[in-house]
């Protein structure tokens, strides 16, 4: 039995075959598959964070406020319960009068009529009082000036370190950028020691230098004077019979100015003419760091 076959339908199914059996994958191709695809994924991820970009909600927290205080003080004045202006005893009152016009006369015929001319008390209504009458100056003791009030920070506010040993409390004193000083000995200028965790760093003040940062002193031994001593031995200070300090930046002082304030106000203090002391205590963070929070507020109180 024979087949007939169409000689023109075998040509072109052996044409199909052959164009079939030349599409292969190349490198190339390979490369350009991976490459469009890791474009698709990145396009998608920057999708992604462009929507949460949009549907975030911004909020901006209150930043942190410095709090000034203007504090009064009398300086030399006298202590008493007003600020009146003393009234100038007669001394002083002839030193400025002006003397009625007879007198003026009389005195220029005096000297005309004289080798050495004498000059007559001159009358005023000013009583020969040596002292003035004032009352004194209600204003507490410190350095002059007007203002509130207010207890200084110097003298209410106390700092203490939860430390158990020298690298925690050099670690305090570093993130805190606490630098230990020592004043006095027959030392004119001021021996600075800072960088406790590394390598210890120490400086001496220069000639004319002032140091305006807030300082605190032992008021008693105890163990954390200890380590400053042996904070100061490794940075190559002499602390022999010299007071040991510790200086603290303005951003710590306005950062313990809002603990401080904060504080009160949750107890119902709202102003720092109110706090008569306050103890801030350095504790470890959960996380990592450390901060300072208030474990005893004494108030002032009210005249």
């Amino acid at each position: 039995m024979s087949t007939i076959t169409d000689p023109k339908r075998n040509s072109v199914s052996t044409a199909r075959s052959l164009q079939v059996k030349g599409l292969k994958m190349t490198g190339v191709d390979v490369a350009a598959s991976w490459l469009l695809s890791l474009l698709i994924v990145i396009g998608g991820i920057v999708f992604l964070l462009f929507v949460m970009f949009l549907t975030q909600t911004w909020t901006q927290g209150p930043g942190d406020i410095k709090i000034e205080e203007a504090i009064a003080g009398r300086g030399d004045h006298a202590e008493g319960y007003e600020r009146d202006l003393e009234p100038p005893g007669s001394e002083e009152v002839e030193e400025f009068a002006e003397p009625p016009l007879e007198r003026s006369f009389e005195a220029v015929t005096t000297a005309a009529s004289t080798v050495a001319a004498t000059f007559d008390n001159i009358e005023s209504q000013a009583n020969a009082i040596p002292k003035g009458a004032g009352r004194g100056d209600s204003r507490p003791p410190g350095p002059l000036g007007e203002g509130e009030d207010i207890i200084p920070r110097f003298e209410r506010w106390e700092l203490k370190f939860a430390a158990k040993s020298l690298s925690s409390y050099a670690m305090q004193l570093d993130f805190f950028n606490i630098e230990l000083g020592c004043i006095g000995g027959g030392v004119e200028n001021v021996d600075y020691a800072a960088s406790f965790s590394k390598t210890s760093k120490k400086r001496r003040s220069g000639k004319g230098d002032l140091e305006k940062r807030l300082y605190f002193m032992w008021r008693q031994d105890g163990p954390l004077v200890v380590f400053d001593r042996q904070l100061l031995t490794q940075a190559g200070v002499e602390f022999q019979n010299r007071q040991i300090l510790k200086f603290i930046l303005p951003q710590l002082e306005n950062r313990l100015a809002q603990i401080e304030l904060t504080h009160a106000a949750k107890n119902g203090h709202s102003s720092v003419k109110e706090i008569a002391k306050t103890i801030f205590l350095s504790q470890p963070l959960a996380q990592s760091g450390f901060e300072f929070t208030v474990v005893d507020q004494r108030y002032r109180i009210a005249k």
